[in-house]
This record gives structure tokens, C-alpha cells and sequence, in this order.
């Protein structure tokens, strides 16, 4: 359950902070733009580096799962 509800945060913070990013960019003029653009799009990338980091781990535990160590006869 708590990785399915960071997974949720992960996706919401990308997905939000990349429009928001977009917009940005073209509602704002001048330095406040950039600058708000960068910010919000550094989040959205933050946050997207962490989906592919908790997406790998779950691979890997998949992986891991199905293997028992065989034991002594």
C-alpha cells in the first residue's frame, strides 16, 4: 500500500509540475518565466527520476520473489 501511494504522489508531482512548467514558460514574462519554468521543471524531473528508480526495484523484487535457495537433502 505505501508503495502504491508514493507511486501516485511520484506520478502527480511529475505530471503536474511538467504542465505547470510548460505553462509557465509562456504566462510569464521575461526572468520570472525562466525561472519558474526551471524550477517546476527540475521537480517534475526529480520526480520522474524517482518513478524510474522505484520501477526498477519492483523489477528486481519480482525477479527475486519467484527464487527459493534450495535446501540440504
Amino acid at each position: 500500500m505505501k508503495s502504491l501511494l508514493s507511486s501516485i504522489v511520484l506520478w502527480f508531482l511529475f505530471l503536474f509540475n511538467g504542465v505547470v512548467a510548460a505553462g509557465a514558460a509562456f504566462a510569464l514574462d521575461g526572468v520570472q518565466g525562466i525561472t519558474a519554468a526551471a524550477g517546476m521543471g527540475l521537480v517534475s524531473l526529480g520526480a520522474g527520476f524517482g518513478l524510474l528508480q522505484s520501477r526498477g526495484t519492483q523489477v528486481l523484487d519480482l525477479e527475486t520473489q519467484g527464487r527459493r535457495t534450495p535446501t540440504p537433502a
